[in-house]
């Protein structure tokens, strides 16, 4: 069993893993800028885990910031709200940067929106935060979530009232708030810790309260000194605990995150619940506290768009939906020699083809890298040296998975848990071979579940 602790220090960590170069000196000191409304934005339908949300407006029709536009009638869905207001037009489609051909649901901005500026900022995360958890019945938080239409943001985007609602039979004792933001150049969770705890630690409490936990505690990688001092200091009248963790990637995966900072250990196949775990990240904690304590949807996120090729590194606050595009030229625009932009970070995230492609609820991040930085040695063939089995942060054996995907050996992919893997990019950034593991896993699950359909 691995040591929670390294010396006095109380610094978590987990097995295997890599470290990447951090690359967050571009926009870590940029304090949260706001984009200036945007002409157009278009939501998505589908922009979280699970079924697509139903239209509930028509086309020519006027909605206000903050305004449901489909509802998530599945059981795993979630709803999307105006994120500025404007005027609807007809459905449209866009491809995600996963590849994923979606409706939209675009608006035309109007002349005149409610915020703007430093008074959008002052809304989405000023004001006072203080609550009393207990307070508010578990139901209604999850009502307030799925109202306000919460996914996490983290990566996966699964809809918050779901997670929310552990089931019989599976107590939660703990709730883990994932404040690490392993991905390289990524700061936008950094910002939001620094600028704005107070939301971050109330959503906190409340998520607690709704899944019944007594126990919460926030975990941020020791790379990330301000935000530890800034949270420390916003939680110390509170019972939520503050943990520094070693910095390692990929700490931020629910699995590392909970093996190093509660010595537990999530089988494979399965979630955080089986080991009483809820995780949560710092933006979804946030706006968890303006749902339930304001009744506001989730309209606006904080992305980082950064690199070196991007003429001024920034962290934003943008709406839901707003193009690549405009922030981009928020931004001044691209370098020179930048190559590739990067939908995410450089690890796990997508490259993109187009760049009117829309913000989602899952953005994180925009990173734009220079040709020299994108050059890769040619592949070659595996030498069987055991790299990717050595950093691999879950045990797999990731070349062979890769390889039975490419070959399209379903029985031996599947052997090897070919859909355990969390496409956190460790093999790939190994591999003296230059193997595009991840991205012969990551199709290989999807032509999978096409053929299991």
């Amino acid at each position: 069993m691995i040591s929670l602790f390294s010396g006095a220090s109380g610094v978590g960590t987990f097995p295997r893993g890599v470290h990447p170069p951090e690359a967050k000196e571009y926009s870590r000191a940029a304090s949260i800028a706001v984009l200036s409304t945007p002409d157009q934005v278009q939501i998505a339908l589908l922009q979280h885990t699970g079924a697509p949300a139903v239209p509930t407006v028509q086309p020519r029709t006027d909605v206000v910031m903050g305004d449901m536009l489909a509802d998530g009638k599945g059981f795993i869905s979630a709803a999307v709200h105006a994120s500025i207001s404007g005027k609807t037009a007809a459905l449209g489609v866009t491809t995600l940067p996963n590849g994923r051909h979606v409706q939209t649901i675009p608006i035309k901005a109007a002349t005149e929106q409610p915020y703007t500026d430093a008074a959008l900022l002052a809304e989405i995360l000023g004001g006072d935060w203080e609550c009393d958890s207990a307070a508010f019945e578990p139901q209604a938080i999850r009502d307030a979530c799925k109202a306000a239409g919460i996914v996490g943001q983290g990566g996966a985007a699964f809809p918050a009232h779901v997670k929310f609602s552990p089931p019989e039979g599976k107590p939660i004792d703990t709730v883990l708030v994932n404040g690490c933001e392993c991905e390289p150049y990524l700061t936008a969770d950094e910002r939001l810790m620094i600028e704005a705890p107070a939301p971050i630690l109330v959503g906190a409490r409340l998520i607690a309260r709704a899944v019944g936990a007594s126990r919460v505690i926030v975990g941020i990688e020791d790379n990330k000194p301000e935000a530890l001092e800034r949270m420390r200091a916003a939680a110390a009248d509170t019972d939520v605990e503050v943990m520094a963790l070693r910095t390692k990637y990929p700490m931020g995966g629910e699995k590392q995150l909970i093996r190093a900072m509660v010595q537990r250990t999530v089988p494979t196949g399965g979630l955080p619940l089986a080991v009483g775990v809820v995780v949560t990240n710092v933006g979804t904690s946030a706006a968890v506290a303006r749902a339930v304590l304001r009744g506001k949807p989730l309209t606006h996120r904080v992305i980082t768009v950064t690199g070196a090729g991007i003429r001024e590194p920034k962290n934003v606050l943008a709406p839901i939906g707003v193009s690549f595009a405009a922030l981009i030229d928020f931004c001044g625009g691209f370098t020179e020699d930048a190559a590739r932009v990067i939908a995410g970070g450089p690890m796990m995230g997508f490259a993109l083809g187009s760049l009117e492609v829309p913000v989602t609820k899952g953005t994180s991040g925009i990173t734009i890298l220079t040709q020299t930085e994108v050059e890769r040695a040619a592949e070659t063939a595996c030498i069987r040296c055991g790299r990717c089995v050595d950093v691999c942060p879950l045990g797999l054996v990731p070349t062979r998975i890769a390889l039975a995907a490419r070959h399209r050996n379903w029985e031996q992919a599947e052997r090897h848990h070919i859909m355990a893997c969390m496409e956190c990019g460790c093999c790939a950034y190994t591999c003296p071979a230059s193997i595009p593991l991840v991205q012969l896993i990551r199709s290989g699950k999807v032509q999978l579940i096409k053929r299991k359909s």
